[in-house]
């Protein structure tokens, strides 16, 4: 386990930290700007000394105010990736990846040189220096030095945010693959939910130097309470499906969960693949009978759970469009009208409509260890 239990002050900002994580897996860090992400990262990289508290991770105490432990972050064995890369210019790619290489432990496991190069795609870079580099690329080639490095932990601190869109959409699936086949546990610092919906397997909400709550991602999210934390308007679901057929036909797939399929635009991944997906809140339309004769086709015969309160014209509701033994979160917004129209309650059956063109390559996003459907 990962335990962090801290105290920090800067200028009048101050953060109090306390929390649990598996050192397995990714573990999200979110929240808005000034609420003490990198803070936390910083303290258990040892970059940062707290003024008061206990840093452990795998049972050794990394710092301990009260015993005056702080051990040194070369002797941390973590790596860290910087929001802007840090290359070195007069290096080539090579010789970064070789000076993260030369900070191994010998006895550590972990991959090598060719390993990591293909890993992350980057044979065609090694004769290149960082000038001549995308922002992607940058990303990716420091992601190889951390690796190189072979750390039992590794931190990232708003890796993606100097990047746009298309450059985000190619690092993500290395940083999956981190993950999944190197199971290397990571640390990943975010103000953007697309990739904490996408990567993470915990999630540590925060505010106002506090943690406002800690829990999967599919819980949390789900959570109405929650939504000024996680961002209301591009609030959502985060459902765990497995990948069951592929219609080449029309160019779709079948994701099955817990009570129904769910049929999305075209992923080419192995049938079996478990897949989460996002469903925005706003992609939802609700309707007291099944629906027919709709262009929509994906409709779910669910329950009215939780209704939110003090939201102007507009709701935000909680569904269950599971089964009894494994219930599964929907949320969906609608006008207070349309709420009040449809005589909606707690408790009164409902069926949710989503519409397969809501998808795109940022609603999904591979999980470890997912169990079969």
């Amino acid at each position: 386990m990962i335990e962090i239990d801290i105290e920090k002050r800067l200028g009048a900002f101050v953060l109090g930290a306390q929390f649990t994580a598996p050192d397995t897996g990714i573990t999200a860090l979110f929240g808005r700007s000034g609420t003490g992400k990198t803070t936390i990262v910083n303290a258990l990289a040892g970059l940062l000394r707290p003024d008061r508290g206990r840093i452990a991770v795998g049972g050794e105490v990394l710092f301990d105010a009260e015993h005056g432990i702080n051990v040194p972050p070369e002797r941390r064995g973590f790596g860290y990736v910087f929001q802007e890369g840090r290359l070195f210019p007069h290096y080539s790619v090579r010789g970064n990846l070789l000076y993260g290489q030369k900070r191994a432990v010998a006895s550590d496991s972990g991959p090598g040189f060719d390993a990591v190069v293909e890993l992350l795609g980057i044979g065609d870079l090694l004769g290149r220096r960082p000038a001549d580099l995308s922002g992607g690329e940058k990303q990716r080639v420091a992601i190889g030095r951390a690796l190189l490095a072979r750390p039992r932990l590794l931190l990232m601190d708003e890796p993606l945010a100097s990047l746009d869109a298309p450059r985000k959409g190619e690092i993500l699936p290395f940083i999956e693959r981190l993950r999944d086949e190197l199971k290397l546990p990571v640390f990943y610092v975010s103000h953007e939910m697309d990739e904490i919906m996408r990567l993470a397997d915990l999630l540590v909400l925060l505010g106002d130097g506090k943690v406002a709550a800690v829990g999967p991602v599919e819980e949390l999210t789900s959570r109405l309470d929650l939504w000024p934390l996680t961002g209301r308007y591009e609030s959502g679901s985060v459902i765990r499906t497995v990948l069951r057929g592929h219609d080449a036909t029309y160019g779709l797939s079948e994701l099955a969960f817990p009570g129904g399929r769910l049929r999305v635009t075209k992923i080419n991944l192995p049938l079996g693949t478990p897949i989460r997906v996002r469903i925005r809140a706003r992609d939802v339309v609700l309707a007291t009978e099944r629906p027919q004769h709709l262009s929509i086709r994906n409709a779910f015969a669910g329950k009215l759970i939780e209704v939110a309160s003090g939201r102007g014209p507009q709701i935000d509701l909680k569904l269950d469009i599971g089964t009894p033994e494994q219930p599964v979160m929907l949320l969906a917004r609608i006008t207070l009208r349309a709420f009040q129209e449809l005589q909606l309650a707690p408790g009164k059956p409902i069926f949710a409509l989503v519409k397969t063109v809501s998808f795109d390559s940022h609603s999904f996003g591979r999980y470890a260890e997912g169990e079969a459907l």
